[in-house]
């Protein structure tokens, strides 16, 4: 059995990892646990290499505070040109695999919030009357009716960071 520690306790990112890492290694057996660390950017990272740079801190700053799992997993949200996206970044040992969701439109409600200085989360649930989307369906869920959930917008992302784990003889 394999320990994969989340950098995060949100339930979302914890589900996705989970998913993610049945779906690649389907024969293995994983123990996937949050934790609380900070990412060391911004509360709602406003460009793609802020975004970037925050999953990638998570995922170190994970390592550090659980050093005896077997992999970490880094997610972090943004936003940059009125899309949204995230960056995954799975580690282990000194491999690192990382991915990009697929980004969408925010409408200019959500954007203008955003300008406010509120965080993505925080927007849609003030505009969208949800409470705590972002541990729930997200922004992708609310604006697609749950045809991708973020949950499932993640995981795809993590299933495409686990490639260098998948085969580790061409990385």
């Amino acid at each position: 059995m394999k320990t994969v520690i989340v950098a995060s306790t949100n339930p979302v990112k914890v589900q996705a990892a989970r998913h993610a890492f049945e779906r690649v290694f389907p024969d293995e057996q994983f123990v996937v646990e949050g934790c609380a660390v900070p990412s060391g950017v911004s509360k709602q990272p406003r460009s793609d290499e802020e975004t970037l740079r925050g999953a990638l801190q998570r995922a170190e700053r994970a390592c550090r505070q659980v050093p005896d799992a077997d992999f970490w997993a880094g997610m972090e949200g943004g936003v940059e040109g009125g899309l949204t996206f995230a960056w995954i970044v799975v580690q282990s040992g000194t491999k690192v695999g990382r991915a990009k969701t697929a980004a969408y439109p925010l409408p200019p409600l959500v954007l203008g919030l955003l300008e406010e200085g509120y965080e993505l989360g925080q927007a849609d649930d003030l505009c969208f009357g949800t409470v705590d989307s972002k541990r729930s369906t997200g922004a992708v869920g609310i604006l697609t009716s749950d045809l991708l959930t973020r949950t499932e917008l993640y995981a795809s992302a993590a299933v495409l960071a686990l490639i260098p784990f998948k085969n580790p003889d061409w990385y």
